[in-house]
């Protein structure tokens, strides 16, 4: 979601921004955040196909809240390592 804030995002765009996800994986997710209206997935007529993903208002109302989670997750992370560290020995 926040890869796609500043506009239309070809497929090997948001791979390479998000990282470590396989192509299946985010072929699904995206898949179903369109079928879910959060996105939509642009195919143009071309060879070799081009396909871009854009958020939706709807998708686009969820900047806010998942900022908010993003920004705690980033101020917190040394607690939440710390925790796994103890909890696993």
């Amino acid at each position: 979601m926040l890869s796609l804030r500043g506009g239309p995002r070809r497929f090997t765009e948001l791979r390479d921004a998000i990282g470590g996800v396989t192509p299946k994986v985010l072929t699904q997710t995206l898949r179903a955040m369109a079928r879910d209206g959060l996105l939509t997935r642009h195919v143009f007529a071309e060879v070799p196909p081009r396909v871009e993903y854009e958020l939706t208002p709807l998708g686009q109302s969820l900047h806010a809240p998942i900022q908010a989670v993003a920004d705690w997750a980033e101020s917190h992370v040394n607690e939440v390592m710390a925790a796994r560290q103890s909890a696993t020995g």
